[in-house]
């Protein structure tokens, strides 16, 4: 393949922008390449500068579940474009996304729209601090929220420790009431409650986490995660700005049957556009400006444009409930084919799945928490990316990332997916 018009662009792009990109995960650089330009999409491919064709498995990280350019989502948007598309007042289709929410997933009685899975998970932690009176939030070892102050933060030496700074220009006074205890682990919750419990304000998890790679939490992890949060007054959220309408419509929420005080959104209910929400119990969501003494605002919250793109997403998701049956057929055709793979070669390679969401971890499992991901060998996953993209298959160019599966996928797509695997797998190990 030819990368030369990328390679240009990506030259151009470092005078001006940090990196090169406007996200870190988008520069390549744990798979030791330069970022691939991307040009066009339509349905399960995308073709970048230089006219290269992939098959798409990072659907942009998420959103596209109905694959690029889907016509039912692109039906009338230049009438919408022409009616106007920010006003900074309300309009009714942000009452229809929010009502549409509320009825589809049971834990939330209010909704916020927000702009990113960032601004809703800072706003969730806020509302939940005002609702409480209390400071101190539990996360966990491994889960990513986003790039708000709190939550940048690793666990010490210690099983529970008070967090300590991950990104340059957080202040340690920031991150002295985030408490980081290990995923899927139960007991080390409890301590922690032992410890600070009249002084948590909240936990916030990813219910099925997919920043250390996909590694999703165990039922009954979930459930003692809601009693001890009941237990002792404090908020549970699930933060399902990835798994919300992704892999049930109901989200991880329904999945597992766990209903929590709050949870967060983004990404599907956006259908591409920048957009997120958070929500939960009325009384909890009362405390909220102009009704409550918890501010939040947003010029461009609940824009016409997104609510109007990701109302269809999400009418299309509701009345066609089969897809997420359909996209776990696919998902598991998939996983098998790479699996007799893995076997076939003889390697050290696990795939896991949930639902339409992958990762190929070069390693044994199980991975059940952030210590087993980091055993991964992320120099093989390096030439995986690289033997993958050079055979048209788009990856996420980083091993602690999920693969996201759309309904635009054909078989002919994920049997020519297989084949490639097969042969980038062949390749790196003889």
């Amino acid at each position: 393949m030819d990368f030369d018009k990328s390679k240009k662009i990506y030259e151009e792009a470092v005078k001006y922008i940090p990196g090169g990109v406007n996200s870190p995960v988008r520069a390549f650089k744990s798979v030791g390449a330069d970022p691939v330009f991307v040009k066009s999409g339509l349905g399960s491919k995308i073709e970048d500068e230089d006219g290269n064709t992939y098959i798409d498995y990072i659907c942009s990280w998420g959103p596209l579940i109905l694959g690029h350019s889907n016509e039912k989502l692109l039906e009338d948007i230049e009438g919408i474009l022409k009616s106007g598309i920010s006003f900074g007042l309300p309009t009714k289709i942000e009452v229809d996304m929010a009502k549409h929410i509320v009825d589809s997933y049971n834990a939330v009685e209010m909704v916020r729209m927000v702009n990113s899975g960032t601004e809703a998970t800072m706003s969730a932690i806020r509302v939940a601090r005002g609702y409480t009176g209390r400071d101190k939030i539990i996360k966990f070892e491994g889960c990513y929220h986003g790039h708000n102050d709190c939550l940048l933060v690793k666990s010490g030496s210690g099983a529970i420790t008070y967090g300590v700074p991950t990104s340059s220009g957080v202040p340690a006074d920031i991150v002295k009431n985030t408490i980081v205890c290990r995923y899927n682990d139960l007991e080390d919750v409890k301590k922690a409650f032992e410890k600070f419990g009249d002084d948590i304000a909240a936990i916030i998890i990813e219910p099925i986490a997919g920043n250390m790679g996909l590694v999703p939490a165990k039922k009954e992890f979930l459930e003692g995660l809601r009693s001890v949060t009941k237990e002792n007054g404090s908020i549970l959220i699930f933060d399902e700005v990835i798994t919300g309408f992704r892999v049930s419509y109901g989200g991880a929420s329904e999945v597992y049957g766990i209903e929590p005080d709050m949870a967060c959104f983004g990404k599907i209910i956006g259908g591409g556009f920048p957009v997120g929400a958070y929500g939960g119990k009325r009384e909890i969501m009362e405390m909220v400006s102009p009704t409550g003494p918890v501010y939040q605002a947003g010029t461009l919250s609940g824009n016409p444009l997104a609510m109007h793109v990701g109302y269809k997403n999400l009418k299309t998701l509701s009345e066609n409930k089969d897809i997420y049956s359909e996209l776990e057929k696919k998902a598991i055709m998939l996983e098998e084919g790479i699996k007799k793979n893995i076997e076939e070669l003889n390697i050290d390679a696990t795939i896991v799945r949930f639902k339409s969401m992958l990762t190929l971890f070069f390693g044994k499992g199980p991975f059940e928490n952030f210590d087993d991901v980091q055993s991964c060998d992320t120099e093989v996953y390096s030439k995986y990316f690289n033997e993958m993209l050079s055979r048209g298959i788009m990856l996420p160019p980083a091993q602690f990332e999920c693969m996201f599966l759309s309904t635009a996928l054909t078989d002919e797509d994920i049997e020519y997916t297989i084949k490639a695997n097969y042969e980038a797998l062949k390749a790196i190990y003889n």
